[in-house]
């Protein structure tokens, strides 16, 4: 008999699939999907797949034979180029319906281009997107939103959370606990909740659901979190129809497979202005007759958010091509 079910977790070409009939299933992929050349990994967490039953002795129970074509993903290039020298797309979550990217007000310092270099790497793989500003209790909730101001303006969805409810505010102005916006935002999707050390991501999982951080620390631990070459994610139940994904190594991820050229097509503010250029070309770095140095100049778009365009542009235009 064939299950149809979700991949929740992979590693060393073992794959943890939660079925449709609630059975979980440890299966192996069939050799006709992994054996032909390929250009992305051909199985990840978060792809939809069809099993069928293996009668065996040992702990593997199912094959994976079918996998469903994936509505999104998050990726990125593979650090571990073929022997052919072949670019090959490393799915790090399949059919991702959000990604919450989490930073902290202050311990650490929030770094606005940290935010956008994430922000271009979502953008570019058509991924939905919250930005989640953490600990608010120690700056007041009028300076953290005049920090993600210009993300709010361009129409990003920022949640505002502390570290524990009821905290008191420098600023005395009342904290809408987010938390609670949060798990809703979160509920019957597939997410990822990330962001660089120390901007309170456990204490939001836990405040999510209570223990989720140390279960998804005893499982990094145990896959040797922090190698560079070995993204090993796992979905993690919030509810019954809700999925949290863990990925070590996303911090790498942020603007690979984005060309200098197309840049400007993720910075949502910078897109209206492009057909005012004088040239179709145009860099909107230094060209006179430049339609985005006009609107920056307006005041039409955040001379910060360009700063970090003009940056992340010259970083991109060095990059090697593969």
């Amino acid at each position: 008999m064939n299950l149809s079910g979700l991949v929740i977790k992979a590693h060393s070409g073992f794959f943890t699939v939660v079925c449709t009939n609630g059975q979980t299933r440890v299966c192996k992929a069939a050799g006709r999907l992994t054996k032909t050349k390929h250009k992305e990994d051909v199985l990840a967490v978060g792809d939809r797949v069809t099993l069928e039953e293996v009668v065996s002795e040992d702990w593997v129970t199912g094959r994976i034979i079918e996998v469903a074509p994936r509505k999104r993903m998050l990726a990125r290039r593979d650090p571990v180029v073929d022997t052919n020298g072949r670019e090959i797309r490393q799915v790090i979550v399949a059919n991702l319906d959000l990604v919450v990217f989490v930073c902290a007000c202050a311990e650490p310092d929030f770094h606005s281009r940290m935010l956008d270099r994430y922000l271009v790497g979502a953008e570019a793989q058509k991924l939905p997107i919250i930005i989640c500003a953490n600990k608010v209790d120690l700056v007041g909730m009028a300076a953290a939103r005049a920090m993600f101001a210009d993300y709010e303006r361009i129409g990003y969805r920022v949640i505002y959370t502390s570290r524990a409810a009821g905290t008191a505010q420098p600023d005395g102005i009342a904290l809408q606990d987010g938390i609670d916006e949060l798990r809703a935002a979160l509920h019957g999707k597939i997410s990822v909740l990330t962001g660089k050390s120390g901007v309170g991501k456990s204490s939001l999982m836990n405040r999510l659901k209570p223990g989720l951080a140390q279960e998804v620390g005893a499982v990094s631990e145990s896959l040797q979190k922090g190698k560079h070459t070995t993204v090993a994610p796992q979905l993690f139940a919030l509810d019954a129809e809700s999925w949290l994904a863990d990925t070590p190594g996303l911090r790498a991820y942020a603007i690979w497979d984005v060309q200098a050229e197309e840049l400007d097509a993720y910075y949502p503010e910078i897109t209206p202005f492009i057909g005012d250029c004088e040239y179709s070309n145009c860099t909107h770095t230094h060209e006179q007759g430049c339609g985005v140095a006009k609107a920056v100049a307006r005041g039409d778009v955040s001379a910060a958010r360009y700063d970090s365009y003009c940056r992340l542009r010259s970083e991109l235009s060095r990059q090697k091509r593969w």
